[in-house]
């Protein structure tokens, strides 16, 4: 499905550039240059184009892309805007507002998008739970850091001792630390970083779809031995389809990624827990909520939607079933569920739909 939906995309965004080149053919330096010289016109038209969309393949083709579709569609837009007012006005105007009007309000759309990928928040969640937890608790929650987008190694440390501030007893990754673009040089220092938290039950960590990458390991700057050594090294704790206690009155889940074979069920990992003690669990896509609840868990914590970064993402997402939940705090047959809208982005430097943040949540019994 998601293949489907990545080709759609690409073809619109070649749509998009064609209709963006004759837009841009219809400034009036250009269209008079086109009097004389048509082909050279279409020339400088359509370096317009690559100049302003193009360039943002310095990231990768799927930023230039995002950049491609959010002009065209705008300029659509623009261009049925002028289109009313000339049939009001009864006359044409010779200059390209419309088009003007586009570049300005996709600039500044975007301008808004990059600082909401960049400028990290603290989201705050407030649980209570009839369980004994003994002392209230406090998670902090990332997920989603797709190391090497808008989150270098050093930029990561300086987002962990935020978190060191905010006093967690509970350290939460819920998957995509890395993906296939990530370097090993930041996943080192990243984790390096992770190492100097000293919270009541520890750092604990489990597989996001991207972690362990889509591409060969020779197309990768690390391998998925790699990750896991640079993490268990600095002290984190890796959670494959696994429990452990964190004192006497909680248990802490993280499952394998949905798209793992040898994933258990959620029956499977917490039907024979103690049911008196509290299980949170981590599982980086939300997508098993009834099994989830129906199991016993009282929380789980989850990623991968980033909170439907680009609109409409996330709501295609829900649409075809991909995830129970886009964003946020959700409560389902006794068990509350909790998406985080991720501390960074994958692939694109943009967030339009949502902010990137870090999860603070605190359980009082």
């Amino acid at each position: 499905m998601w293949l489907v939906i990545s080709a759609a995309v690409l073809l619109f965004a070649v749509s998009g550039a064609v209709y963006i080149i004759c837009g841009f053919h219809r400034f009036s330096f250009i269209r008079k240059l086109g009097e004389k010289r048509k082909f050279l016109s279409w020339l400088l038209a359509a370096a317009a184009a690559a100049v302003v969309c193009g360039a943002w393949a310095v990231f990768n083709l799927w930023t230039a892309a995002v950049v491609m579709i959010h002009l065209f569609i705008i300029w659509l837009v623009c261009d049925l805007i002028a289109s009313v007012i000339r049939k009001l006005r009864g006359k044409k105007s010779e200059r390209n507002f419309a088009g003007a009007a586009a570049l300005v309000i996709t600039a500044v759309y975007l301008a808004f998008g990059w600082y909401f990928a960049h400028h990290i928040y603290i989201t705050n969640f407030a649980l209570h739970t009839d369980k004994n937890i003994g002392e209230d608790v406090r998670i902090v929650m990332i997920a989603d850091s797709h190391l090497g987008i808008t989150l270098d190694g050093d930029g990561f440390a300086e987002q962990v001792e935020r978190i060191r501030s905010l006093e967690p007893d509970i350290v939460v990754i819920a998957g995509d630390f890395a993906d296939d673009s990530s370097k090993k040089a930041d996943i080192e220092r990243a984790c390096e970083a992770l190492s100097t938290l000293e919270p009541k039950y520890g750092v604990f960590y489990t597989l996001g779809n991207h972690d362990l990458g889509y591409y060969p390991d020779s197309l990768r700057d690390y391998s998925p031995d790699d990750l896991e050594r640079a993490l268990t090294d600095n002290g984190i704790t890796f959670l494959k389809d696994e429990t452990v206690p964190l004192g006497e009155h909680l248990y802490i889940t993280g499952r394998y990624d949905r798209g793992n074979e040898q994933r258990k069920t959620a029956s499977e990992l917490l039907d024979s827990l103690d049911g008196s003690r509290y299980k949170l669990v981590i599982d980086h896509q939300p997508n098993d909520y009834d099994a989830e609840a129906d199991a016993g868990a009282d929380l789980v914590l989850s990623g991968h939607t980033h909170g439907g970064p680009l609109i409409p993402a996330g709501q295609i997402g829900l649409l075809i079933g991909a995830n129970d939940s886009l964003y946020g705090h959700t409560h389902r047959k006794g068990t509350d569920f909790i998406v985080t809208s991720g501390i960074s982005g994958w692939a694109i430097p943009f967030k339009t739909g949502t902010v990137s943040e870090i999860d603070v949540i605190d359980i009082t019994g």
